[in-house]
């Protein structure tokens, strides 16, 4: 099905099944350097699931470049558990690939033990926030030294391949940059100086590690920082790689401290895709494409049109490791989604925590949450077909039990189509075509439009009862909130209705900032629509812009704290108030509703009461449990389970694990 996808590829003379590669990330499964069963059983389960080349890493050169948390090859005495793993990699028909990593100023000085990290030039560093030592000649030639024996260390474990990590606006980027890198020696200045660093590392790995060993190295395609390096330049750079004797470039998006999105479901399907067309149209090696392939379609139309030779698969295979096995089978709808989110991985990196995924409770747990059939099938009734309710059904079916899902509602999915409705946020309903791909698989039956109660359960006579009965808006005791024309963000996001031109939005945590995002962009022009206006030059490019942002309703979000979006996470908090500032919502915070009356919002903050009229006023105060059935389910005299929102109200994955750790106790 998916001819150009499954097709072997040669890196060097190393053969690779398929064009599928998973590139290095950062899991933090360990805080020594060192690997250990829980990466071991990580990557048994992505080799296993059908990959074809498994990148390890980063791995640290030298501890200022990596420092505590990432794996190391500095040492040799690193070796041995490299050599397991490789072996581990390889036993399941996968090339293993280590990565080999230096982040020059991007180190945090807490993590070298408090030392100043080094960089090309003594230039302030935004995302590490200091300002590193510059490299001396001395520091160079060590440096470059260290990447070429870890490289011969990764070869002695029995590695197929290294790969160079030039990519993120870590050291190798630095020098390359005119912005970061200010030396005036024979490394800095015109370009041939700027990548004169690079160009010695790969002349002196390939001398070391022979001609046959394949060196690949991940790029950047564009910095997408100011003043850096550009798609422009990028190709001259690859140019120079493969002229040092790499066999296959690697292109990514832009560094860490760049204002443009580089991973969340902001960013639209392989949009960085024309990134690695650009270098491919410069070189004659293998070219991979990186950033949101998150489907085995778009796989293969990026490598069917001529886009790049292989596709990366990170996060995705976090999401589901047997991704390329389900592809190759013809079960994509099988496939759990990577909806972006960016909650389990890219915000626990960057908090210091192992990673995890919100949507597959078993990443990062191979080892210990293990879905075995059972010997003695019982009969369960699942109550709630929210996403706790649709895991625990699907876990308890795959372990063996028979299995029948209730819900109240007309559909399966709960807050799950809410959550999917504000801009940008579609790919959360993925999760909605996953849970019914798999009910189909596995014949549960679903009882929908059905309201449970104790006599309901007495005549179903189950054997187990997960009861997942989710959760309602939370009402605030404000004068006026009960009148009709006050509605919840859960009412808006779920129908749509219409509202007037001015719109109060009552609560800024996440939900209230989706909700005003999703209310701000009613009325605004849809790409396709931009992309016909901007073929034909109908309108300037400034009137596209506003179009593009200025919709039919404006709106104002009152938040009591003194900040909004308390509870979103890390990574894209960022984004969220961008799009805020752009769709023109005004967020006024330390700022508390006391009373409402005929669309009249009466407020008060910083002592001072005031008073605005809106033609319409939504709640999005956060939610309460419903505990209807929960409360009743111990006098049922059944062995139960409860599971999600109903416990208290959290986030998706607390719903996701709930629900699969709940089928695991049956």
């Amino acid at each position: 099905m998916y001819r150009y996808l499954f097709s072997p590829i040669k890196i060097n003379r190393v053969e690779i099944k398929n064009r599928i590669a998973y590139p290095a990330l950062g899991l933090l499964y360990s805080y020594d350097s060192k690997l250990n069963d829980r990466y071991y059983h990580y990557f048994r389960e992505k080799a296993q699931g059908g990959t074809g080349l498994i990148t390890v890493g980063p791995v640290g050169v030298d501890f200022l470049g990596s420092g505590l948390l990432a794996l190391s090859l500095a040492k040799d005495e690193a070796i041995p558990d490299f050599r397991k793993l490789a072996g581990i990699i390889q036993s399941e028909g996968a090339r293993a690939w280590v990565q080999l990593f230096h982040a020059g100023a991007y180190s945090h000085p807490m993590l070298i033990n408090n030392e100043t990290p080094i960089a090309p030039s003594a230039v302030f560093c935004a995302y590490s926030r200091v300002t590193p030592r510059e490299m001396t000649l001395e520091d160079i030639r060590t440096v470059q030294d260290s990447f070429v024996k870890a490289a011969l260390r990764a070869k002695e474990a029995g590695f197929d391949g290294v790969e160079i990590i030039a990519s993120a606006g870590y050291l190798i980027t630095q020098f390359l940059s005119p912005i970061k890198n200010l030396r005036t020696d024979e490394y800095g200045g015109p370009f041939e100086n700027r990548i004169r660093f690079a160009r010695e590392l790969i002349e002196q790995m390939r001398a070391a590690v022979g001609p046959d060993y394949p060196i690949t190295i991940r790029m950047a395609g564009n910095d997408f920082v100011p003043g850096s390096t550009t798609d422009r330049e990028t190709p001259q750079i690859a140019k120079v790689y493969e002229a040092a004797g790499v066999d296959a470039i690697n292109i990514t998006g832009g560094w860490h401290e760049s204002r443009v999105p580089q991973l969340p479901m902001e960013l639209p399907r392989s949009a960085y895709a024309y990134l690695a067309l650009n270098i491919k149209q410069a070189v004659n090696v293998p070219v991979m494409a990186s950033n949101r392939i998150a489907d085995p379609d778009t796989a293969e139309r990026l490598l069917k049109d001529g886009y790049a030779d292989m596709v990366n698969l990170g996060r995705v295979l976090i999401a589901d490791p047997e991704w390329p096995k389900k592809a190759y089978e013809g079960r994509a709808q099988e496939i759990r989604p990577c909806v972006a989110c960016s909650q389990g991985c890219t915000d626990q990196v960057f908090s210091g925590k192992p990673v995890f995924c919100i949507g597959n409770p078993r990443a990062g747990f191979e080892g210990d949450r293990i879905v075995r059939k059972t010997d003695s099938p019982k009969k369960v009734m699942v109550i709630g077909a929210g996403p706790g309710g649709l895991e625990a059904a699907v876990t308890a079916a795959q372990i063996g039990h028979r299995v029948d899902l209730f819900e109240k509602g007309s559909d399966i999915g709960g807050q799950i189509w809410m959550a999917g409705a504000p801009p940008h946020k579609r790919e959360i309903l993925e999760y909605i075509r996953y849970y019914q791909a798999m009910i189909r698989k596995y014949n549960i039956p679903v009882h929908l439009n059905t309201t449970v109660d104790s006599h309901l359960v007495e005549i179903n006579r189950p054997d187990f009862v997960i009861v997942a009965e989710g959760a309602e808006p939370l009402i605030p005791p404000i004068p006026g909130i009960d009148h009709p024309s006050v509605l919840s963000a859960w009412t808006v996001l779920r129908d749509n209705p219409f509202l007037g031109k001015k719109v109060a939005i009552i609560g800024g945590g996440a939900v209230g900032l989706e909700t005003a995002l999703f209310v701000a962009a009613k009325g605004v022009i849809n790409p396709e629509i931009l992309y016909f206006l901007f073929t034909y030059d109908a309108e300037p490019p400034e009137r596209l812009k506003e179009l593009m942002f200025k919709g039919s309703c404006t709106v104002t979000v009152f938040e009591m704290l003194p900040k909004a979006g308390a509870d979103v996470g890390k990574s894209t908090k960022w984004i969220l108030n961008d799009n805020l500032k752009r769709y023109g919502v005004k967020v006024r915070t330390s700022t508390k509703v006391v009373a409402i009356d005929a669309g009249k919002i009466t407020y008060e903050f910083e002592g001072n009461t005031g008073e605005e009229t809106f033609d319409s006023i939504i709640v999005a105060s956060g939610s309460r449990s419903v505990k209807t059935l929960s409360e009743q389910a111990a006098t049922w005299g059944i062995p139960y389970r409860v599971v999600g929102d109903c416990i208290k109200p959290g986030k998706l994955n607390d719903a996701i694990h709930g629900g699969f750790l709940a089928a695991m106790d049956i």
